[in-house]
This record gives C-alpha cells, sequence and structure tokens, in this order.
C-alpha cells in the first residue's frame, strides 16, 4: 500500500507539486510565536520517550482523547507512558478528518521514518522503534531543532522572566539557532485576576523599583521592556478575552490601580479603564521600539470550572468566543494611529468568522512604508488546519495582499511540531496551484515561486527585522 505521507501529499495538482518541491519545501523555517521552552534548549534535553515529547502538554491530543471516552487518568493522570500512549494509539484512527491525523503521521514520518499508521496494533512496534531513536544524541532537543531548518524561533516570557535561559544559549557558540524572547504581559492586564498584587509585586522585584501607582508600573513595564529588547526581543503578544476600551484619566487610573493592590473590588468600567490606559502604554512603547504587536482575539477559556480547579489552565476545555470585537479594536487601534505610534500589528481571532472583519481592520490601519504593516494572523489553534489556513488566506487575499503575509507558525509547546510548517506549506501551494489551474493566476512558477518563497519565510523575516 503506498505510503500515507508521501511525497505529493495534498497537492493535487501539477503547478502545486512544483511551487511546494521547487520552492517551499528548501526553505528554512521562522517559529515567530510558539511556547517552547528555552530551559529545555539550554539544557538540550533528551526524552526519555515518545510519550513525553509527544503528549506531554499537548491539549490538542487531550482533547481527542476525551473525544474518543479515554479516561484521565490516560491522558493527564497516573498511568504510565506507555499506557498512555497506547491510549493514544487507539484514538488516532478515529481521528481521521481532524488534522491531528495529518501532524501526527507528518511528525512520525520526517522525525522517526515511519511509515506505518499508528493504531492500536502498530503501537508497540512504534513505541519500541521511536525510543530507541529517542536515546540518541541528535534526538535531543537542539537535534529536532536544526534537522527542522529552523534558523530562529520566539518563545512567550512574562515580564518578570530573567531570560538566563536566553542569555546563556545567546552566548553558546555550538547552537547557531536564534532563540528570542517575546514579551507577554497578560498578568499585568488582567487587574481583576486572582494573583494580580503578587505579580506586580515579583515585578517590582525584578525591576529593583517600588510599584505604588500606576507611573511606577509603566516605569517598570518600561524597564523590563528594554532589557528584553537587549535580549534580541522584537515582538509581544497579547491574550485579549475580550479587548475592551474605555477612556479613563490618568489620575483615574492610578488610583483604580492603588485600589486593585489593597484588595478591593473593582467594576466593570474601572477594570475597563485600567486594561484600556495600560495597552495603550504598552502599544506606543511597542511602537517606539519598532516591536511587533500580537493580538490574540476572541477565546473564551477554562470553561469547565471543574477540570480547571483540577488541572488549572492550558489543558484543553477552552473554545471559540463571539464577543464584541469591531467597535472596540478600532478604537483602540485609532487611538494610537491619531498620534502615529501605532506598532506593526497581527491579528488573530479563534473564531473564524472575524476573518474578514479583522483583514479590513487591518487593511484601514497600512501605511507608513511598511509592507503588511498590518498583518491578519494565520489559521490559530482550532484554525490551523486545512480548511482554517484557506479560509485565512482566502480572506486575506480578498481583501489584502497575500503576498506581503507572514505566513504559519507552531503556536505549540512540542519540539515536533515543526512539521506544521511543512502542512502549511503544502496547503499554500495546492492554494496557488488550484487558482492557475482554473485561470485565477498566471501558471508562471517563478511568479508564484517568489510569492511562495516570501510566505514561507522571506516576509517573516523582513517583518520582524531579526536578519535571519
Amino acid at each position: 500500500m503506498k505510503s500515507f505521507i508521501h511525497d505529493d501529499f495534498l497537492l493535487t495538482n501539477p503547478v502545486a507539486k512544483e511551487l511546494y518541491h521547487g520552492y517551499a519545501a528548501k526553505m528554512p523555517i521562522f517559529d515567530y510565536h510558539c511556547h517552547l521552552s528555552p530551559k529545555e534548549i539550554a539544557e538540550n534535553k533528551r526524552y526519555r520517550n515518545i510519550t513525553e515529547v509527544w503528549l506531554g502538554g499537548d491539549h490538542y491530543k487531550w482533547r481527542a482523547m476525551r473525544a474518543n471516552g479515554i479516561e484521565e487518568k490516560y491522558i493527564t493522570g497516573t498511568a504510565s507512558d506507555r499506557e498512555k500512549f497506547q491510549k493514544w494509539a487507539e484514538t488516532v484512527p478515529k481521528c481521521i478528518g481532524n488534522p491531528l491525523y495529518h501532524w501526527t503521521h507528518l511528525e512520525l514520518k520526517r522525525y522517526f521514518g515511519v511509515d506505518q499508521l499508528l493504531t492500536a496494533e502498530t503501537a508497540e512496534e512504534i513505541w519500541q522503534h521511536c525510543n530507541r531513536l529517542l536515546q540518541q544524541d541528535d534526538f535531543r532537543v537542539r537535534g529536532l531543532i536544526e534537522r527542522s531548518k529552523v534558523t530562529a524561533l520566539c518563545t512567550t516570557d512574562d515580564p518578570t522572566d530573567s531570560l538566563e535561559y536566553h542569555i546563556a544559549l545567546a552566548k553558546d557558540p555550538t547552537f547557531k539557532v536564534k532563540v528570542l524572547p517575546t514579551f507577554r504581559p497578560d498578568k499585568g492586564y488582567y487587574i481583576e485576576r486572582p494573583g494580580f498584587a503578587q505579580w506586580v509585586a515579583k515585578l517590582a522585584t525584578v525591576a529593583g523599583r517600588t510599584i505604588a501607582g500606576f507611573t511606577d508600573l509603566k516605569n517598570a513595564l518600561q524597564q523590563r521592556i528594554d532589557f528584553f529588547h537587549g535580549m534580541g526581543c522584537r515582538i509581544s503578544d497579547h491574550g485579549l478575552d475580550p479587548i475592551v476600551y474605555q477612556e479613563g484619566t490618568e489620575e483615574e487610573v492610578d488610583a483604580i490601580f492603588r485600589k486593585a493592590l489593597r484588595g478591593g473590588a473593582l467594576t466593570a468600567e474601572e477594570i475597563a479603564k485600567y486594561k484600556t490606559q495600560t495597552l495603550l502604554f504598552l502599544g506606543r512603547a511597542y511602537a517606539a521600539k519598532g516591536w511587533v504587536m500580537q493580538l490574540h482575539l476572541n477565546s473564551m477559556r477554562n470553561n469547565s470550572t471543574r477540570m480547571f480547579k483540577l488541572l488549572g489552565p492550558d489543558t484543553g476545555f477552552d473554545a471559540m468566543g463571539d464577543y464584541p470585537l469591531a467597535e472596540t479594536l478600532i478604537k483602540f487601534l485609532d487611538q494610537l494611529d491619531q498620534t502615529d505610534e501605532l506598532p506593526k500589528t497581527i491579528l488573530y481571532s479563534l473564531n473564524p468568522s472575524d476573518n474578514e472583519l479583522l483583514a479590513t481592520i487591518a487593511g484601514s490601519f497600512q501605511g507608513g512604508g511598511i509592507p503588511g504593516k498590518m498583518q491578519l494572523g494565520s489559521g490559530w489553534w482550532f484554525n490551523d488546519h486545512m480548511d482554517g489556513m484557506i479560509r485565512q488566506m482566502v480572506a486575506l487575499a480578498n481583501t489584502g495582499l497575500l503576498s506581503q503575509f507572514v505566513g504559519m507558525l507552531t503556536d505549540s509547546r512540542s519540539f515536533l511540531s515543526y512539521t506544521r510548517h511543512e502542512y502549511f506549506r503544502r496547503i499554500l501551494c495546492n492554494l496557488l496551484g488550484e487558482w492557475a489551474v482554473r485561470g485565477e493566476a498566471p501558471a508562471d512558477p517563478h511568479l508564484l515561486g517568489g510569492m511562495v518563497e516570501d510566505i514561507c519565510y522571506h516576509n517573516a523575516c523582513r517583518y520582524f527585522g531579526l536578519g535571519c
């Protein structure tokens, strides 16, 4: 039987095959947004088995296993690694139609040379084969990154992080891949959440200054922005659930901030005023540094209170949101744009119904001589499958310039997820190939091939200014 993952996987026309094999396949990877551990990279971690590297922390797989009726002890619980792998192997055949089926077999093929389909019956053989390879030095974390042709990757880091592992990696001449931080200040944005005052105290300690009022907070955040910038950071990231906009004076926000530090109860209006002024301050700070601001929108997280109490966040109990978006987002972007302090911005929504909305909002704020200054972000989370990627690219092409798109990211905690770039590239090439076959685009491999190379790599390198 023909291998499921073969040379022309997902490539359904001659133009697509030429574009992928002649252009996309050779391009390196710049992974500008991920949740990989810089500690594991710095220490060049060796994984004990395929379960640890593949199932640990992967809430995509956990959701599928729960949907397949697998008990929690085999997912995040006390079962052995071998038992957890077996339950995943039993689930995989049920995943046809879900991108996990493609990702699973791409990862097995590209990293371990496995052509077999993963099933309950093949699990033992694949378990033994992968585990033997994982004991080799070139299957440690750095080897997996280098084998994936990654030139640079950007982790996701709290402003209070010491960045000690980024510092160690920057000083290590044996590892050529750039590992850069991303500034993720969500804990300083959500003033209403438990732990806010404790986070502010930690920020004060790290910044070496007292934080008693809102001006103190801004000064401390600016200090951390400067520190991150010195470590090569050029990107920020925000999870806004939801984005809010409420005008407020500096004096009002200072009083709100002091009230929160005292443990006082805040009104919805007070929370919105604090969040608005904080995000505006950060946006201006990013623009001054030439950073890119990423806004992740319209998710609803930790929907199961019972499981959140049991397992905590990021364990697979999230969903698409449908918060009001357009008016609030436009007010925020426009406030920065009025003073020419709107940074380069990537807009992502977890809800695909927002694609055209975000694409046209982005188009309202393009300019400054920057190609694709405002970006419609790639299909994110519940949308990083074939249909979601195509919908995102078609929306961008119809209302803006697909040719200036900065392309795919992994958004993953797994070092085996780099095949998602291959997956995206095959889908991109097939989409362009279909347009060419139907006469909607020139069947010119040189023209379309240059566009493919830009989207796969060059656009991101230019956009983030990291010289990769």
